[in-house]
């Protein structure tokens, strides 16, 4: 399998038209959903990449910081990036040209603390507009040396002291479908699940069972080896982010060799290339933390070009490009500025970096 396109316009030959042959999405981080609109329309559906995942498009708590959006206070289709209509407008726009649209699920927990959502509505002490303390397991808080060999606590504890779901309950299972479904009415086609490794696969096979369509699932599973709970245990609910690659490809690009990369892959102990979504860098790594290692980023330069190109050239996975925005601050939320300002493109410079 050869890659159609490589990065910014530059192309291989490979499939005769992009429509036989689309084998990159990438990922806006952090995108209004009117600036997603227009890049679509403007880039992404030319130059023919396959799809886009955006943020997550609920209702979450209030503050400026990037991980506001990974606390859910409910359901609702209004989030930093704009309300429900702006929502099912940018999934039109794409779908006219041919850009798909994942969906940054955030199913495994909800918000800590207590106070008032972006979308106005009230949480707090396990009380949420669709939630109520027995949808949760019991509390007890994730300690770092769980993940070695206590499956248990990783699956059914807070992470981050974040209230955890119980996913294994038909209420839930069919709250989150729900959701999930209204998603794919609008014309949702896939589904990133965060946090994936802290919910039992049974569970979210059941979930999956009870979507009305087959949209692709790409699931949160880091593993890079030595823990109890294996990326492979999820390849029969869908693809699995192989998060081995994004540190094996930096150790290479910044220490090692570049002809160590011939076999890169299953080879070097990788989920199969036709189950694993694969990048340089996410944006939980890129901050240093969400399995991250010795990873490339924009702030390397010509190096993070150059691993790009690797990545979309050579033959493993289905490829995710990374489009952010400049931080000094791990916990700094996007820009003020819009992407896209009045026919003007705020790329390249001091707020977005569109990689």
């Amino acid at each position: 399998m050869k890659k159609t396109v490589l990065a910014a316009g530059l192309m291989l030959a490979a499939a005769p038209s992009f429509a036989a042959q689309k084998t990159t999405f990438v990922h806006l981080f952090e995108w209004q959903w009117a600036d997603i609109a227009t890049e679509c329309e403007q880039y992404l559906g030319p130059q023919g990449f396959a799809a886009i995942q955006v943020s997550p498009p609920n209702e979450h708590i209030q503050g400026s910081a990037w991980w506001t959006r990974y606390q859910p206070v409910s359901y609702l289709l209004q989030s930093r990036s704009g309300d429900r209509a702006a929502f099912i407008n940018m999934v039109q726009r794409c779908k006219a040209v041919g850009v798909d649209i994942y969906v940054d699920a955030v199913i495994n927990h909800m918000a800590s603390g207590g106070g008032v959502g972006v979308a106005g509505s009230n949480y707090g002490n396990r009380q949420y507009p669709i939630y109520s303390a027995p949808d949760f397991h019991a509390s007890c808080t994730i300690n770092g040396s769980d993940y070695a060999n206590d499956r248990w606590r990783v699956q059914n504890c807070e992470l981050v002291s974040l209230p955890d779901l119980n996913t294994g309950t038909p209420y839930v299972q069919n709250t989150l479908a729900g959701y999930m479904n209204d998603l794919l009415a609008i014309g949702m086609k896939g589904f990133r699940i965060d946090a994936a490794k802290h919910m039992a696969v049974a569970d979210l096979a059941a979930i999956k069972g009870k979507l009305t369509q087959a949209p692709l699932i790409y699931q949160e599973v880091i593993d890079q080896g030595g823990e109890a709970i294996k990326a492979s245990e999820y390849t029969g609910v869908g693809l699995v982010t192989e998060f081995k690659y994004s540190v094996q490809l930096g150790n290479v690009f910044k220490t090692g060799r570049l002809a160590s990369l011939s076999n890169f892959g299953e080879a070097w102990g990788f989920l199969p290339s036709s189950q694993a979504v694969v990048f340089v860098d996410n944006h939980d790594n890129q901050r240093g933390h969400g399995g991250a290692g010795n990873v490339v980023t924009y702030k390397d330069g010509r190096l993070y070009d150059l691993a790009n190109v690797f990545m979309l050239a050579y033959p493993y996975g289905y490829t995710q490009v990374m489009s952010s925005y400049q931080f000094t601050d791990p916990d700094q939320g996007p820009p003020g500025s819009r992407v896209h300002n009045n026919g003007s493109l705020n790329c390249f410079g001091s707020d977005w970096k569109c990689e």
